[in-house]
């Protein structure tokens, strides 16, 4: 007898008790407490659950920006987790692309997210590009240089990346 594939699916909410359920509960499971920044919260989740658990996690936010001289809106990618116990499995690809089929249907042409340059590599295996060069961020001192890596992804086929400065006028998601 087969197993059924795994699906990932919109989540009504997404709890901390649920981020400990996929990652456990130490002080850094995304491993960027060392940037010191302020996070936003996600307003739409999608997981993935196996046996009952949640094991893999991806969550979406729009963020106002201004790209250029620009100001426009894209959809932050964030709070992407899989349990370690089933990592290699795909699941990263599954939830992220559940994730942005709903992006697509939020309005703005582009997704980004932030990571840790050991996971540069594995997002771009997933079709994200990488943004080389200094994105700016809201925090509660005021506007600073994002510290970790900035990817992108076109949410249409006639998407390409606009060109110009980037800055979040807003917390990074």
């Amino acid at each position: 007898m087969t197993t059924p594939p795994l699906q990932a699916v919109q989540l009504p909410s997404y709890s901390r008790a649920e981020q400990v359920e996929i990652l456990g509960d130490g002080d850094d499971p995304f491993g960027v407490a060392h940037t010191g920044l302020a996070w936003l919260p996600k307003e739409v989740h999608f997981g993935i659950r196996l046996d009952g658990s949640l094991v893999a996690h991806a969550g979406l936010l729009r963020l106002p920006v201004t790209v250029g001289d620009v100001d426009t809106e894209l959809v932050g990618v964030g709070g992407v987790a899989v349990a370690p116990d089933v990592r290699g499995r795909g699941l990263a690809r599954q939830v992220l692309a559940a994730a942005l089929d709903h992006a697509r249907s939020m309005g703005p042409r582009h997704a980004l997210l932030f990571c840790r340059p050991p996971l540069v590599s594995l997002y771009g295996r997933l079709g994200w590009r990488l943004l080389d060069e200094e994105v700016l961020v809201q925090q509660h001192a005021g506007v600073v240089v994002m510290p970790l890596r900035t990817m992108w992804a076109p949410l249409h086929e006639d998407a390409p990346w606009p060109g110009g400065k980037l800055r979040l006028r807003s917390f990074p998601m």
